[in-house]
């Protein structure tokens, strides 16, 4: 019993966390479970999995009533990720492992300083004009709207760079399969970099997103047996919980607290990486 409710209370904060900043909570989930639960990696990874079905569900009714989560370029950017995780999968082990950790290190570092002189969301200074935009975009209906409690109004956004955004969608993919995490943390500073979108558009989208890649994956997990229901089950409930909680602390923030704390995450997750590319273990 203590142990399934520690997987719940775990669970429940990566959850919140990853709900909140439209992350995977597999890139909390697992050191936690290899190192404080001192499970195999495949065991915890197949929770893991369990865990972003639930976070990306329990999340996706708040983001869908506030209107934050633009389903339609979801499934256009979706299909980038693919791609790139598909072509990880055919590299896996051609690439050292050591030189991915360094470059995904700078990837993250170089986005966290990205967003970090970009403190102001773009989509609150200027009110885009809805005929601005390609006929291309205007087509495929990519341009959106939000409430945003901040400021008490609507704020109309444009969707810019699809293609810069497509091909960063496929980089993200790849190195997610190299190394074995989620996509989410590299999403998002791609999402704000290329597409322009705002800081909570690109949360809730990564959100909707890391759900669907998940999906799939997990099936390969289940098929193989790598899927406990014992640590399965409180995890899930925990995460269900804990992305009701996150998609609440999200619609409350201030955009600028929002941006700087992902900032500080990513230079978090770029520290990690620094040391495991080193070989070594900050635990």
């Amino acid at each position: 019993m203590e142990f399934t409710l520690w997987l719940f209370t775990v669970a429940l904060g990566a959850s919140a966390l990853g709900g909140m900043l439209g992350m995977a909570s597999g890139l909390f989930i697992v050191p936690a479970l290899t190192v404080f639960g001192h499970m195999g990696i495949h065991t915890a990874v197949g929770a893991s999995l369990v865990s972003v079905i639930a976070c990306s569900c329990g999340s996706a009714s708040a983001y869908l009533r506030g209107r934050l989560t633009n389903v339609r370029l979801a499934v256009l950017l979706e299909s980038g990720t693919t791609l790139g995780a598909l072509t990880g999968v055919l590299l896996a082990g051609a690439v050292p492992v050591k030189a991915l950790y360094f470059l995904f290190s700078g990837i993250l570092l170089i986005s966290a300083w990205q967003m970090f002189i970009r403190r102001a969301d773009p989509a609150l200074a200027i009110d885009p004009d809805p005929n601005a935009a390609p006929r291309s975009l205007s087509r495929l209906g990519l341009n959106a709207s939000y409430f945003d409690a901040d400021t008490g109004r609507d704020i109309p956004y444009e969707v810019k760079r699809v293609p810069a955004g497509l091909s960063l969608m496929v980089v993200a993919g790849l190195v997610s399969a190299l190394l074995g995490i989620g996509s989410g943390v590299l999403k998002i500073p791609a999402m704000d970099a290329a597409l322009r979108l705002p800081i909570k558009v690109s949360t809730a989208t990564s959100n909707f997103m890391i759900g669907v890649t998940a999906a799939a994956s997990a099936c390969a997990y289940f098929l193989r047996g790598e899927i406990v229901t014992s640590i399965a089950a409180p995890i899930a409930l925990g995460s269900v919980v804990g992305a009701m909680i996150g998609a609440r602390i999200l619609m409350k923030t201030s955009i600028r607290k929002l941006r700087v704390f992902f900032v500080v995450v990513l230079l978090v997750v770029a520290v990690q990486m620094l040391l495991q590319g080193a070989g070594i273990d900050p635990f």
